[in-house]
């Protein structure tokens, strides 16, 4: 897939005046490009998918197909605040898949994290196209691509090191019969935040935690089990709601648990313990592309390691990175 660049004069997306330029320019360019076929999108409920979603209903309304699927590597009620969300409040044309078994039987025993962004991203390709078979008219599959995930996948061809592959950005299949749409693909996340405002969508979505698309895959490290998998959504339930309580929820720009695939000895009802390590990650960015880490309270430190080691089997200790973007990236994986 040839990667394209953000041209060198384009103009950053600041104010509402520039984003309702760039929606009208948008808008314009999906009619032509679709005209009366049908798309297929990837909702996953964040910012980047909810926002084309909502530029390609203004623009084509009820020929828009949403399909969100759930993984089994979703956050705690995820896939049920999207189904609320998007299929009542919001009357999306919404299709609702539970390929649970079907993904974690794929990850078993993978460990390298390239590997499962791959599998991931072609059984989510394998998972539209299922459903765009059953459907009349499909020609075109959406995706919430933007820039940064370009970047961080440019190969040595440009004489550098890939960071990481995302499953839409080079990931997609040479037989796949859709034609892409990617409204905001050269749009850093700031600014895919300006337009979804612009477009008039809630503050609490526009503004919502951003997860990666291969969502709890690339943070349940190395290779996946379930059980492990279990530990770490029970543990950053309760990161983000020690989060809300405490007011860092709106102020920190992405937050949440990593747990790699190493035991260690604890102490548990006066009983040795091996569990394993819940490592805390929470960062600032404008633009994804650098980050800064967000200095928690030692109280609240306390009270979410308290809670984690207690209410979820399998974790006996709580780490807090402290690693910037450089040299760390925001992921683990």
């Amino acid at each position: 897939m040839e990667l394209i660049k953000r041209p060198d004069n384009m103009e950053r997306i600041t104010s509402k005046e520039l984003a309702d330029k760039f929606i009208d320019e948008q808008v314009a360019e999906i009619r032509a490009q679709v005209g009366d076929s049908k798309v297929l999108l990837a909702l996953s409920g964040g910012v980047d998918s909810s926002v084309v979603a909502a530029l390609l209903i203004k623009a084509i309304g009820k020929q828009l197909v949403c399909v969100h699927v759930n993984h089994g590597l979703m956050r705690k009620g995820e896939s049920e605040q999207v189904i609320e969300v998007f299929g009542k409040e919001l009357d999306a044309n919404l299709i609702y898949v539970d390929a649970t078994d079907r993904f974690l039987d794929l990850l078993a025993g993978v460990a390298d994290p390239e590997k499962k962004r791959k599998i991931i991203g072609k059984e989510f390709i394998e998972v539209f196209a299922e459903e765009g078979r059953k459907l009349e008219g499909i020609e075109f599959l959406a995706q919430g691509t933007i820039y940064p995930d370009i970047l961080e996948s440019i190969n040595a061809a440009e004489g550098k090191k890939a960071v990481k592959s995302h499953h839409n950005v080079g990931g997609l299949p040479e037989d796949l019969q859709f034609e892409l749409v990617e409204p905001v693909k050269l749009l850093f996340k700031d600014e895919v935040r300006v337009v979804g405002e612009a477009l008039g969508l809630p503050h609490a979505m526009v503004y919502r935690q951003p997860f990666p698309g291969p969502g709890l895959g690339v943070r349940c490290l190395g290779a996946i089990t379930r059980d492990r998998l279990h530990a770490l959504r029970e543990a950053d339930a309760i990161l983000r709601e020690e989060f809300d309580n405490c007011g860092l929820a709106e102020k920190v720009w992405q937050y949440f648990i990593a747990i790699p695939d190493i035991k260690s000895v604890g102490v548990k009802d006066e009983s040795r313990y091996e569990g394993w390590p819940a490592i805390i990650r929470a960062i600032n960015t404008k633009d994804a592309m650098s980050a800064t880490i967000e200095e928690i309270p030692y109280a609240v430190l306390h009270k979410i390691t308290e809670r984690i080691t207690h209410e979820v089997e399998g974790i006996n200790r709580v780490l807090y990175d402290l690693t910037p973007k450089p040299t760390g990236t925001i992921e683990w994986e």
